[in-house]
């Protein structure tokens, strides 16, 4: 059998055709884990949050003195922490960004939607990770790594604000696992270090008792704060807000009454 025209044929034929290369996968897909990657809100509640927080940043007239960023417990600022919020922090003109149900990583995709410059806060009070502690996803040395992704971020985009990074409050009615996770990510971040301009804020273990437990009085689920909850936090927090505002006349505080809600035990900060 002659082959030589076959053999013709296949050498005048044309190489087949290289499959297409698969798309290029983003460095920071490879590297970052789920909790430093920016990722929107894709539940009914928290798009809805989510948006309305995105518009008062894109939509705010004039710079902003003090800016909270956060999850459920910053954004109880407008529910049961009303009353605190109004006595406290209303007269510096500060604004709540918080969402309920966020993590490090929809913080950061916010940031990235609408930055905080344009506000030009003094003062940057951040407290995030909750959510990211119970999900069970995320190690502490994770969360730490987050909170830190976040506060660069907010360094970045507001270089001559003071940013206060709030301790992860405690969770859970008495001591458990989870409760040893935010701990020990509280210790890390008290630790450091941090950059200039940046402060780390210890005041929640205020809200437990001496055996351990924390009163539902002041934590109703053990999560989230009640009117005297939220009372005891600003009473903790206002001071160190107050302090560093240079241009907004410093507001005095009110001694607080004997008969209310016992005070946190402020914790000299770590850091800078």
């Amino acid at each position: 059998m002659n082959t030589l025209p076959l053999l013709l044929a296949l050498m005048m034929a044309p190489p087949p055709a290289t499959p297409p290369a698969d798309p290029p996968v983003a460095a920071e897909e490879v590297i970052l884990p789920a909790c430093m990657r920016p990722s929107p809100r894709t539940d009914e509640f928290g798009v809805s949050r989510q948006g309305e927080v995105l518009d008062r940043v894109r939509n705010a007239k004039g710079p902003v003195p003090v800016v909270f960023v956060g999850d459920s417990i910053t954004q109880g600022w407008e529910d049961a922490g009303a009353e605190a919020w109004r006595d406290r922090f209303g007269a510096m003109g500060a604004i709540n960004l918080g969402v309920g149900g966020d993590r490090t990583e929809h913080v950061l995709w916010r940031l990235e939607q609408a930055p905080l410059t344009a506000l030009q806060p003094q003062v940057v009070v951040l407290m995030i990770g909750t959510n990211n502690a119970s999900t069970g996803r995320d190690s502490g040395p994770l969360i730490v790594r987050a909170v830190h992704a976040v506060v660069d971020r907010l360094v970045a985009q507001c270089p001559q604000a003071h940013v206060l990074v709030l301790d992860i409050p405690p969770r859970g009615q008495v001591i458990n696992p989870l409760r040893g996770l935010v701990l020990q990510v509280n210790q890390a971040l008290a630790a450091g270090p941090w950059p200039d301009r940046v402060t780390f804020l210890r005041v929640a273990d205020g809200f437990v008792r001496g055996d351990g437990t924390i009163d539902e009085a002041i934590m109703p689920d053990y999560l989230h704060l009640s009117p005297r909850g939220y009372a005891q936090w600003a009473e903790a927090v206002a001071p160190a807000v107050r302090d560093r505002l240079t241009a907004v006349e410093p507001i005095p505080l009110e001694p607080r009454d004997p008969a209310g809600p016992p005070a946190a035990t402020p914790v000299p900060p770590a850091g800078r």
